[in-house]
């Protein structure tokens, strides 16, 4: 079996267009690989087959924020955005663990584009799509305040481990804050009894108190 038959999201294509894509080779990234930075020339589409891939936005002052992570089925606005608008990287992409990707080259995505229909409403599909997650999380760091969207974020966490393995750092890039910031959250919290921290690790220890407080500005 070829990868694109095992590429999730992507629907079953026209003959040419399958034959296009299967030519290319999967890659294997290790975590942590960095895979653009701002500035530089989009080179082609890329493809999550497995793994994650966080995109990051970094300001004048050296502070983060991440904008988006690719997983399987999903796309990457900063390359369809510069594949067809000729813009170049903005942001930083970072492997967040080990994964498998197929870079579409420039050429070879401009062509599908113009020869494959379904190919082409699958990429206005993914794009729509992760455009509509930008204005969620514009819409989140604008009107909603800083511990609404922390307690957010942990509540998400915590449903894949009970025990979550996050610097203060690492939080504060996730939900646009800074880590000072979330140093304090973490100290009132701890004294509330609503959280237990440690060295690079959170345990939320009062559920109901952090719904509540993540709810109260939606």
């Amino acid at each position: 079996m070829g990868w694109v038959a095992r590429a999730s999201g992507i629907p079953a294509l026209e003959p040419e267009a399958m034959t296009i894509l299967e030519r290319l080779k999967p890659m294997q990234v290790p975590k942590g690989a960095v895979l653009f930075h701002p500035g530089e020339t989009v080179k082609g589409f890329v493809i999550v087959l497995s793994g994650r891939v966080e995109i990051f936005l970094t300001g004048p002052t050296g502070r983060e924020i991440l904008l988006y992570a690719v997983e399987p089925g999903q796309s990457c606005i900063q390359s369809t955005l510069g594949l067809m608008g000729g813009d170049d990287y903005s942001g930083e992409a970072v492997t967040e663990r080990d994964s498998e990707l197929v870079l579409v080259p420039r050429d070879t995505f401009l062509h599908l584009m113009s020869v494959s229909d379904i190919f082409r409403d699958f990429v206005f599909q993914a794009f729509a799509l992760r455009l509509q997650s930008m204005m969620h999380l514009l819409e989140r760091v604008a009107f909603q305040r800083v511990e609404c969207r922390l307690a957010a974020r942990l509540l998400k966490l915590s449903l894949e481990t009970p025990v979550i393995h996050a610097t203060h750092a690492d939080l504060a890039i996730q939900i646009g804050s800074a880590r000072e910031v979330i140093s304090r959250r973490f100290e009132a919290w701890a004294r509330k009894g609503w959280i237990k921290t440690g060295r690079g690790t959170v345990e939320l220890l009062d559920h109901d108190a952090l719904e509540q407080l993540a709810g109260s500005d939606s």
